[in-house]
This record gives structure tokens, sequence and C-alpha cells, in this order.
């Protein structure tokens, strides 16, 4: 028997501007496990721009991309500081 696979964390930021949908996607994320994951739904213009940078930069890998409203499934990568030996 499997284990089930845990929903997305979802974090609906719509009407929030550049920082907070990044801010809080990052603050979600921290609480995961690695491989957990966490859907971002976010109106701000920058947020297409500004959510795969945070995610490349953080280790996390966006698993889908979303439009209209622009969403992303952004699975957490290994923590900062322990990648590689």
């Amino acid at each position: 028997m499997s284990e089930a696979t845990p929903e997305p964390v979802e974090i609906d930021a719509r009407g929030l501007r550049c920082p907070l949908p990044v801010l809080r996607l990052r603050k979600v994320l921290q609480t995961l496990p690695e491989g957990g994951t966490a859907r971002l739904i976010a109106d701000d213009p920058m947020a297409v721009l500004d959510v795969p940078h945070f995610a490349q930069e953080a280790g996390h890998e966006i698993i889908e991309m979303t439009r209209q409203p622009n969403s992303w499934l952004v699975r957490r990568g290994c923590p900062a500081g322990s990648r590689g030996s």
C-alpha cells in the first residue's frame, strides 16, 4: 500500500503586490518538508517574473504554471545550505 501524496497548500495572494506574493510563498514553503508542495495564486503582474526567480534561487521546483489567474505549483527543494556533498 502506497502513502497518499498530500494536497498542496494553497496560497491566495490575489490583490497583493510585490513582494508580498513571493514572501507568502516563501513562508509556507519553509513550513513544508522537502518535496512538499504549495500552490500560489497571484494577480500581481510582477509575480510572473518574481516567482520563477525566487524558486530558482531558493532551490525549489516549479511543477506547473497556469494563466488566468496566474498560478504556480511549487515543490520544496533541499533546505538552503544542505545541497551538495
